[in-house]
């Protein structure tokens, strides 16, 4: 699409510089985007907007520039809109749409008030829907709770997805409600393994899903097939082929730092940094798991329940679904106020809620006494 002669006039003309962000409508080439990559740097952002009624061409443009935006510090996103074509040029009304289709993929993520109603309508929607929390904080289980009463009492019906319950578990789901298909704290007794989980916050949820019939999911990696991951690398989970579908060995360097950080914050820093990158190696496992256990679920929606690291946009379930069903997803952090302890931020989110503070003594002092202190730098 663009003749280099003429891009750096083009540069100039739009003040394109470091840290810039672009919106290139492109039509088949992964030229301009790259180019503008360049420049912008890593902190710029460029997205690729490749119109509806090209997608189809025997080039792929779409699949291209898909394979470009993968590739690491590169930071281009695809963006796809229908735009209406009239005798070689677009209608006003369609351009003005495909411009707030873009401005809506570059705004920075919502603050969603801490009410049910307004968490319902952030969820209204989408077919898949990340919901996080903080595990301990019963307000913000009891929101969630309420929103989605009151979404599926308006007629939603998606399976609910639980970190909760471990994936060996689902047999176990699945006898405990033909045997007893009303009985929430049955099911729990039954499936609930050896975590340690407060399963009176999650109790709403088995229940809802009981009184609806709405499928439940087992959608978590054990803890010992986390820590097998975490000892011995990829192969005790994953086969070869997977691993190179996933390019488990070739994953991008700020990644996994991102993800050795939200480690090493969550654990206070008092982890040696030898174990850093192993735990999040686990962490990763987790998140794979949960994401293949929600796709079976995504015509009918699903919604998964999770902590707030599994549910991040930029490293969390979201990162290991394919492309055509993140477009679909909404991830929501549940945040507490003023806590700057967590490793996640509002940034990390599509939408995001801001609760009070669960009360709870000092983490740090308590974990302090079980882990051998991180060596200083």
């Amino acid at each position: 699409m663009y003749d280099q002669s003429k891009l750096s006039k083009l540069i100039r003309f739009a003040r394109v510089d470091a840290g810039s962000t672009v919106i290139d409508v492109t039509q088949a080439t992964a030229t301009g985007p790259v180019s503008f990559s360049d420049i912008v740097g890593p902190d710029g952002r460029v997205f690729s907007f490749v119109p509806a009624e090209v997608a189809h061409f025997k080039n792929d443009p779409v699949g291209r520039m898909r394979t470009v935006a993968r590739e690491p510090g590169l930071g281009i996103s695809p963006i796809g809109c229908t735009m209406i074509l009239a005798t070689f040029g677009l209608q006003i009304a369609a351009y003005l749409l495909c411009l707030f289709v873009v401005a809506a993929a570059t705004a920075a993520p919502l603050e969603v008030a801490p009410n049910p109603g307004a968490l319902v309508q952030a969820m209204q929607g989408h077919r898949i829907v990340l919901l996080g929390e903080v595990h301990d904080n019963a307000i913000q289980h009891a929101l969630r709770a309420a929103a989605l009463r009151q979404w599926v009492e308006k007629g939603a019906r998606p399976a609910l997805a639980f970190e909760q319950f471990d994936r060996e578990r689902q047999p176990d789901i699945e006898r405990s409600r033909r045997e007893r298909p009303a009985d929430a704290d049955y099911l729990i007794a039954q499936a609930k393994g050896s975590g340690n989980w407060r399963w009176e916050s999650y109790r709403p949820f088995v229940a809802l899903a009981l009184e609806y019939n709405l499928p439940i999911v087992a959608a978590n990696l054990s803890r010992g097939e986390a820590m097998q991951v975490a000892t011995n690398g990829w192969p005790t989970l994953f086969d070869p082929a997977t691993r190179s579908a996933l390019r488990l060995d070739a994953l991008p360097t700020e990644f996994r730092s991102k993800h050795e950080d939200a480690i090493a914050i969550g654990h206070c820093h008092l982890l040696p940094a030898d174990e850093l990158a192993p735990l999040a190696r686990a962490q990763m496992a987790r998140d794979i798991v949960m994401a293949r256990s929600i796709r079976p679920y995504l015509d009918r929606g699903v919604v998964l329940l999770a902590g707030n690291g599994h549910v991040r946009r930029d490293i969390g379930v979201p990162f290991w679904l394919p492309a055509d069903t993140v477009r679909s997803a909404i991830s929501v952090g549940m945040l507490e106020r003023d806590d700057s302890s967590v490793p996640e931020s509002a940034t990390d989110f599509d939408d995001y809620v801001i609760t009070d503070r669960a009360e709870r003594p000092d983490p740090c002092k308590d974990l302090a006494k079980h882990i051998r202190p991180a060596t200083p730098p």
